[in-house]
């Protein structure tokens, strides 16, 4: 999770992959905590006790490790850690750049690094508007290198009633592109009760 606005979409997601028994590596840069304290109200001095209360356990039971930003000696830093693929939920247009740059500055970028170098599904959730041409541009290589873009873009075909199902929608843009069933949307052309 970065400092994008969107913080919301990454608790999701989290919880989801939480919910469907995925083991979940978290890093959030520092922005990305302040964006958790002005959009969820999350106290964000005690961070791993924090996650630890926001996913029910999940630290303390071993279903999800927290890294710190600049822990760069971590699993995940590391081509030889194998993972299904990364997501990026809300993505940051500076994080972007820098995986677009290849500059691994911290666990974040060299986490997506990895998982560029070594072919895996990295998915990236980009939360801006307006968007200039540098977004634009680095957007399109990082899609021509194979990273699945999913802006923050919700539809209203679903009929949403709720702020959740939009966030719902859009995190089941990014479960689809992990490739994960599910059913947290109503998908086009299909009755409510078939999702």
């Amino acid at each position: 999770m970065t400092g994008a606005s969107g913080a919301t979409y990454g608790v999701t997601l989290c919880r989801q992959l939480l919910a469907f028994g995925y083991h979940v590596h978290l890093v959030v840069s520092e922005a990305g905590w302040r964006v958790l304290k002005e959009e969820l109200g999350w106290e964000t001095t005690r961070r791993a006790d924090v996650l630890n209360e926001r996913f029910d356990g999940a630290i303390a039971d071993k279903r999800m490790t927290y890294h710190p930003l600049a822990d760069i000696g971590a699993s995940i830093a590391s081509g030889s850690f194998r993972c299904e693929g990364m997501a990026i939920v809300p993505c940051s247009m500076g994080t972007l750049a820098a995986i677009a740059s290849g500059a691994s500055t911290n666990l974040l970028t060299r986490a997506a690094d990895v998982a560029l170098k070594e072919g895996r599904p990295l998915l990236l959730v980009p939360r801006e508007t307006p968007l200039n041409a540098i977004h634009l541009e680095n957007m399109l290589k990082l899609s021509r290198l194979g990273v699945r873009i999913i802006p923050a873009m919700p539809a209203f075909y679903n009929g949403p009633q709720t702020l959740d199902d939009i966030v719902n929608f859009m995190v089941g843009k990014v479960m689809d592109g992990m490739g994960i069933e599910h059913h947290i949307y109503r998908r086009w052309g299909r009755p409510d009760d078939e999702q």
